[in-house]
């Protein structure tokens, strides 16, 4: 098991306590850190070899945890590349959000941004998965048949999940509906459970091989036990609905308020100021879901025996093992 595994197995128990970890983690500053600063902070932990909780007592330890966390992906050990990392997240999702949600003219400017954001997110997704069987064995022609499929998958999923995204906006246009009902149905109710589903969709398309080849499973000592396709869509599952969370939440919430605080303050109605507010709530609340999302589940998962395969538990008694869900 990684070194980020390990400290997930020991320090990931309870909601609060993975909050208050994502919350150090996602610190965007950790992404100025060079990979020799990486490489060194992992020696560094190789080398402590000390109880977990009690490392992060010190100083030094607790800031090299921090940017293996930050920078390594938990079940490869391989450095994820620097605008996929979690701390990368907030920065990258903040401008897209706010620049596919803000109202349009017309479909083609809500299309682009619908392209950007589910590219991101897309490449989020497939950076911070799981490897497959097949993504492990030294096979050319298997590595790229694998290669193009998860191409074609990323590929289909983005387009997709863009012209479904500007949909409403695209209705709005071609069938030239400007009441307030439509108004408020297609720009207001519609585009936050939408984009929910439509992210949930996102990780379950990029992530499909975990839950068709499997993921690695571990024993209590973090032995590879082998691959379960069981613990694979556990995994995928987990995350889909966490990002789902993420966003819709991210998204109903400003409107919500601003429904209300359009009642009460003159300043609101004017539509620049609106708009503005709207932004910024958007933004925070991004922020906030972002560790609430990460932490909801744990980052090593835990599954029974009696939900994984028969012939991957012939060899063992125990009875609980665990897998890297992913972010």
């Amino acid at each position: 098991m990684d070194l980020n595994g390990q400290f997930w197995r020991s320090e990931g128990q309870t909601f609060f306590q993975r909050f208050r970890h994502w919350a150090d983690i996602l610190d965007p500053l950790v992404l100025f850190s060079s990979t020799a600063e990486i490489e060194k902070s992992r020696e560094l932990l190789q080398a402590s070899r000390q109880n977990i909780t009690g490392s992060l007592r010190d100083k030094k330890i607790k800031e090299a945890w921090k940017i293996s966390l930050a920078s390594v992906h938990p079940g490869t050990g391989d450095i994820i590349p620097i605008i996929f990392r979690p701390p990368a997240f907030l920065p990258f999702t903040a401008p897209l959000v706010v620049g596919t949600f803000l109202s349009h003219k017309g479909p083609r400017p809500t299309f682009i941004w619908q392209l950007l954001f589910h590219s991101y997110i897309s490449g989020f997704n497939f950076a911070n998965g799981n490897s497959t069987r097949k993504e492990t064995e030294n096979i050319t022609t298997e590595a790229n048949g694998f290669q193009f499929k998860q191409l074609l998958l990323t590929v289909g999923a983005v387009s997709y999940s863009a012209c479904v995204g500007t949909l409403p906006q695209y209705l709005l246009t071609r069938y030239k509906l400007q009441g307030p009902s439509a108004q408020l149905i297609f720009t207001k109710i519609v585009p936050a459970p939408l984009t929910a589903l439509l992210c949930a969709f996102n990780v379950m398309v990029i992530r499909s091989s975990e839950f068709e080849n499997g993921i690695e499973v571990m024993d209590s000592n973090g032995k590879v036990i082998g691959f379960s396709q069981k613990a694979g869509e556990k995994a995928v599952k987990e995350t889909a609905l966490s990002r789902a969370a993420m966003f819709g939440t991210a998204l109903v919430i400003p409107d919500i308020a601003l429904h209300f605080l359009k009642r009460t303050s003159v300043l609101l109605r004017n539509p620049l100021a609106l708009t503005s507010l709207r932004s910024i709530l958007m933004v925070s609340l991004v922020g906030v879901m972002i560790p609430v999302s990460f932490s909801w589940n744990p980052q090593m998962g835990k599954i029974h025996r009696s939900e994984l395969e028969p012939d991957l538990i012939s060899t063992t008694e125990e009875t609980d093992f665990f897998y890297n869900r992913g972010v």
